[in-house]
C-alpha cells in the first residue's frame, strides 16, 4: 500500500509541474492583422546617402523618382472608380460590373503599362479576422473580373484592410454602405 501511495504522490507531483509550466499568455494577439499584403508596398523614395567617393554617383535615386513621378502622372491621368458591395457579400452587383468595365477600359487604353493594387474594405460589423477575409474575397473578386475584361493578371495585386480604413465614420447603414468597397491604387 505504501508503494501505491508513493507512486500516486509522484504522479500528482509530475502533473502539477506540467500544469505550472504551461503558457498563460495568448499566442496570437487580437490586434495583429491576419492577412498580409501580397505585394511589397511602394514607399516614399529613399534619399541617396552621401558616399566618400564622388566619382561613383548613385543611379538608383533618379530611377525611383521617375517611377514615383510616373505613378503620380498615371493616377492623375485616370481616376478609377470605387466598387461597392452588399452586406456580407463579395459577389459583384450589376452596378459594380458596369464600373469595372469603365475602369478596365481606362486601364487598357490610358495607362496600359501601369500596375494597380486593389484594396478590399468592410464595414465595422464583424470580427477583425472575418472582415480581413471578406475584404480579401472582395479584392480578389474585383481582380478576377478585371482579368476577364482583358487586364493582365501580372498588373494586379490585392490587399485586404478589413474594417481598419473606413471611408465614412458612423454606425448606420449610410456609413456602412460606403465602407463595403474595393478601391484602386495605381502603383507603377
Amino acid at each position: 500500500m505504501r508503494n501505491g501511495f508513493k507512486g500516486m504522490v509522484v504522479a500528482l507531483g509530475v502533473v502539477a509541474m506540467m500544469a505550472a509550466g504551461c503558457a498563460k499568455e495568448e499566442v496570437v494577439k487580437k490586434d495583429e492583422p491576419v492577412v498580409q499584403e501580397q505585394t511589397v508596398k511602394q514607399q516614399e523614395p529613399v534619399k541617396p546617402v552621401e558616399v566618400a567617393k564622388p566619382e561613383a554617383p548613385k543611379q538608383e535615386a533618379p530611377k525611383q523618382e521617375e517611377a514615383t513621378a510616373t505613378a503620380a502622372k498615371a493616377s492623375e491621368a485616370v481616376a478609377l472608380e470605387t466598387v461597392y458591395f452588399d452586406f456580407d457579400k463579395s459577389d459583384l452587383r450589376q452596378d459594380a460590373r458596369d464600373t469595372l468595365s469603365k475602369n478596365a477600359e481606362a486601364l487598357l487604353k490610358k495607362v496600359a503599362d501601369a500596375k494597380i493594387k486593389i484594396e478590399g474594405h468592410c464595414d465595422e460589423r464583424g470580427s477583425d479576422e472575418y472582415n480581413l477575409a471578406l475584404g480579401d474575397r472582395r479584392a480578389k473578386s474585383v481582380a478576377k473580373y478585371l482579368i476577364t475584361l482583358g487586364v493582365k493578371a501580372d498588373r494586379i495585386s490585392t490587399i485586404s484592410y478589413g474594417k481598419e480604413k473606413p471611408a465614412v465614420q458612423g454606425s448606420d447603414e449610410a456609413a456602412w454602405s460606403k465602407n463595403r468597397r474595393a478601391e484602386f491604387v495605381i502603383v507603377k
